[in-house]
């Protein structure tokens, strides 16, 4: 991987994206979108004289020293980061839909390489997906090892899945995208792995989630805990769904409903908080959850896994940690 291609295709970007903002009179994802598809289809979308000839004359010539193909997936997908950061300065992306850090991607990938699944084939989903970076991570590492994959992925938000659609298309990763409310009836089931940076809040819709077995008897109900329950039926006996989650989870009083979901069906196998200083403060601090759909020769690990990753910075802490986690996964997980 080259940094300095992916600061070639970032700057083709940037660079466009400007141009189209000016041109178009749109925001800052609506013109990334729009690079997107121009790059992708190979030419520059004209709709009722915009952008006008001046701004196509200007496009084509920051397009024509970029043909994607030439480029790795991981570099694209890392120019593509760069891109969603700098879409957050310039529009305060609210929380829910800001995209997963590629630190988190790669601790998911270690903890997937060493769960108990169908190595030659996988079946993914992500019902949260946004921008897709947690996915494209995983997916990339997938192919980086020849393992081959299903990959499905939904999300409500037509213009995040938009920029999903574009990074997949961009790095070759054969995606199946649906716009819908994850809550509601899905036709994913049976895969291997369910992965999700959860979004954390209500879901406002009561009538929808009253035959949910986490809704809550007396106002709206966590969406991440209505998500946890939908993935889960999604998975096959004995898969397992890969979470990043409030690091509360368990310490509010909604989490006694959780708990006594999981009881005969899902098993609660770890939970790793991420490192304090990720975080403003205790109260926004996430971790990552591991849980396993009963059936299948599963069974509860003897002791579940509880801990904290060391800092990101602190090379042989962390080695030891992923090594624990390695030592603890082959011993414990079915």
């Amino acid at each position: 991987m080259n940094t300095e291609n992916i600061e070639k295709i970032y700057k083709i970007f940037d660079q466009s994206i400007q141009l189209l903002k000016s041109n178009l009179e749109i925001d800052f994802l609506d013109a990334f979108i729009e690079t997107g598809d121009n790059l992708i289809s190979g030419k520059i979308q004209v709709e009722d004289g915009k952008p006008d000839a001046k701004t196509v004359a200007k496009l084509n010539g920051i397009y024509k020293e970029f043909q994607y193909s030439e480029y790795q997936p991981e570099e694209l997908r890392q120019a593509i980061q760069l891109v969603m950061i700098q879409a957050n300065k310039e529009e305060r992306i609210q929380a829910n839909h800001q995209f997963t850090p590629e630190s988190i991607g790669m601790l998911f990938n270690y903890i997937i390489e060493n769960l108990k699944t169908n190595e030659k084939r996988i079946t993914i989903f992500d019902p949260a997906v946004g921008t897709g970076n947690l996915l494209s991570t995983i997916l990339n590492y997938f192919q980086s090892h020849q393992i081959e994959f299903e990959a499905v992925g939904v999300d409500n938000d037509d213009t995040l899945l938009s920029i999903a659609s574009m990074s997949f298309n961009f790095e070759k990763l054969n995606v199946d995208l649906f716009h819908q409310d994850s809550i509601d009836n899905l036709l994913v089931k049976d895969v291997d792995i369910v992965v999700s940076d959860l979004p954390v809040g209500f879901y406002p819709i009561d009538e929808r989630v009253k035959d949910f077995k986490t809704h809550s008897e007396d106002g709206h109900s966590f969406v991440h805990h209505l998500l946890i329950e939908q993935s889960m039926n999604a998975l096959r006996p004995g898969g397992y769904g890969l979470f990043l989650v409030p690091g509360n989870l368990f310490q509010t009083e909604e989490a006694k409903k959780l708990l006594s979901y999981f009881h005969d069906r899902v098993y609660l196998q770890a939970i790793l908080n991420l490192p304090t200083k990720m975080f403003k403060s205790g109260q926004t601090q996430k971790s990552i959850l591991l849980l396993q759909k009963v059936g299948n020769n599963a069974k509860q690990a003897k002791q579940v896994l509880l801990g904290e990753f060391p800092e990101f910075n602190d090379q042989k802490k962390m080695l030891e940690f992923l090594s624990d986690f390695k030592k603890w996964s082959a011993s414990s997980l079915s």
